[in-house]
């Protein structure tokens, strides 16, 4: 059990298949919500930069799963959407939700599908919610197109840069890992505290 949380064994054991389906599910499928994207592209970069993958190819698959699991995640939300959010006692699938949605989209506009990218949980459920809110399909292909690029891209650069330039950092993996965790969460914590504050 502990080897299969270990993104460094999960990635040697599954390769770039194993990425791709991760990205894909957590992009944009519900029940993928708490998969490890972040720390996993920056390991697979991490490991790239020692010969264990091909930066270039991880990079593709990254941003190919990324942009087709955010789409999914839009189909499923304009097809079924409508029916879950109708649930008038559900805490997740009611019509205020859909408000929330339309407001969401008012406030932040296409830009949101670009930074949830960055933000855990946050980059799953945002292109379900697009769907939900009736936002255009040419908008939110091409918005989707440039935070998947982004996001599929940045990350392994970053262990694959980080991994060029200092060496054995391979032993200071967990906390890397921990630390990419935290600053990920920072904005859906400024953002709850935010709204406490409102309240």
């Amino acid at each position: 059990m502990h080897n299969l949380l270990d993104p460094t064994y999960l990635i040697k054991a599954t390769g770039y298949i194993g990425i791709f389906s991760i990205v894909l599910l957590e992009s944009g499928f519900i029940f993928g919500f708490f998969l490890p994207g972040d720390s996993l592209l920056f390991t697979a970069g991490l490991l790239a930069s020692q010969g264990y993958l091909n930066i270039g190819t991880l990079i593709v698959i990254s941003i190919i799963g990324a942009i087709i699991g955010n789409s999914v995640g839009f189909y499923t939300g304009s097809k079924l959407g409508p029916r879950l959010f109708k649930r008038d006692k559900s805490v997740v699938f009611s019509p205020r939700r859909v408000e929330e949605a339309h407001e969401f989209f008012d406030t932040q506009g296409p830009k949101s599908l670009i930074l949830a990218r960055f933000i855990p949980a946050v980059r799953t459920f945002v292109p379900i919610i697009a769907g939900v809110a009736g936002m255009k399909y040419r908008t939110f292909i091409i918005f989707n197109a440039i935070g998947g690029t982004l996001w599929g891209a940045l990350l392994p650069l970053l262990g694959y840069t980080l991994g060029r330039a200092i060496p054995s950092i391979d032993k200071y993996l967990l906390p890397i890992i921990f630390l990419i965790i935290v600053i990920s969460a920072l904005p859906v914590v400024i953002q709850y505290l935010k709204a406490r504050k409102k309240k």
